[in-house]
């Protein structure tokens, strides 16, 4: 694991994709929650320094709605925690702190990305994403974890614990740096995309922690409301 790698602005390659994970040097991707479609002119050049297209990004609940974009820039602030896409030129964006953003593309040309916190991941916004994808033509799909808080980091109510662990299994129970109970938040992702079809050799991991690393946002460990971004486009 790599907790204080510099952001991973440095677009990534995933199937068909383009993956950027933004960070503290890139600035607030946040909306700031204003009103619906309303982002502020300098966060719409943040955003439009990392990728110049239109931004699909939503305002997430910790739910399972997904949103299917048509045309670029189509259903910006949306209520939801994934979207997907088969369209070329589309940038489709989640916004996090600690909750894992999952970034998904096939061969196809169909694109995904997930706001993964662990209420959403229970709710089912994993199997949601990929079957939205998979409705629009995807067949193989490849995904991969940004930062998200790690473990070592994350103290994790009993009986929530036991809540997740019911859905996902015991692979998500852990300890924290200083032997508390934890949940494995990128465990639990990877255990939604098996269970929704993706082949665990596709599925790869940043491995970065954001509250560990000093390069991140991270409401959990410093009471941070910035955003950081995952944008997947192609």
């Amino acid at each position: 694991m790599t907790s204080g790698g510099a952001a991973l602005l440095h677009p990534l390659s995933l199937s068909s994709a383009h993956v950027a994970f933004t960070g503290r040097a890139e600035g607030d991707m946040g909306h700031g929650g204003g009103p619906v479609r309303d982002v502020r002119p300098d966060v719409a050049a943040r955003r439009r320094a990392v990728v110049d297209l239109p931004w699909t990004w939503l305002r997430q609940v910790h739910g399972a709605e997904v949103v299917r974009v048509d045309g670029p820039g189509d259903a910006a602030g949306a209520q939801a925690d994934a979207v997907v896409t088969a369209e070329a030129g589309c940038a489709i964006a989640v916004l996090t702190a600690d909750c894992a953003p999952v970034a998904l593309a096939s061969a196809e040309g169909v694109i995904g990305v997930a706001h993964a916190g662990w209420r959403g991941v229970v709710a089912g916004v994993i199997d949601a994403t990929v079957q939205e994808m998979r409705a629009l033509g995807a067949t193989e799909i490849e995904a991969l974890i940004g930062p998200c808080i790690r473990p070592e980091c994350y103290a994790f109510g009993s009986d929530d614990l036991e809540q997740v662990a019911a859905v996902l299994g015991d692979g998500v129970r852990a300890t924290t740096s200083a032997g508390d109970p934890a949940l494995d938040l990128p465990a639990a992702v990877h255990t939604a995309l098996v269970a929704a079809g993706v082949d665990p050799s596709a599925t790869a991991d940043i491995g970065v922690c954001t509250a560990c690393s000093p390069h991140y946002f991270s409401w959990r460990a410093r009471g941070e409301l910035q955003r950081q971004a995952a944008v997947i486009w192609r």
